[in-house]
């Protein structure tokens, strides 16, 4: 667990939610039984678009999602919505001589 955070801190999720597939693949696919087209179409379009959210998926949908599993799965978006908008006001900022 503790080089999965690691891996999350110093490479971004995307890199953690790839190497977690390889070395858990069954707990990917329990994650997402069930969904319609293929099973590991949905976390490959996850790790894409909403990798935080995808994390969070895997870890609380293995029984479905219910109660504060969607808490989780907010914050989970709300991760993924900050950065993707991490770096919009900057420009607007006095004096910022940034690329």
């Amino acid at each position: 667990m503790c080089c999965w955070l690691i891996i999350l801190v110093f490479l971004g999720p995307r890199v953690a939610d790839i190497l977690w597939w390889l070395v858990q693949p069954a707990r990917w696919e329990a994650a997402f039984r069930g969904w319609p087209v293929t099973w590991w179409l949905w976390p490959i379009l996850g790790i894409i678009f909403l990798p935080w959210m995808t994390m969070m998926f895997v870890l609380v949908g293995l029984d479905g999602v219910q109660g504060l599993d969607w808490l989780w799965l907010g914050l989970g978006l709300l991760a993924d919505i900050a950065q993707y908008a991490g770096g919009a006001g900057r420009r607007s900022l006095p004096n910022y001589q940034g690329a």
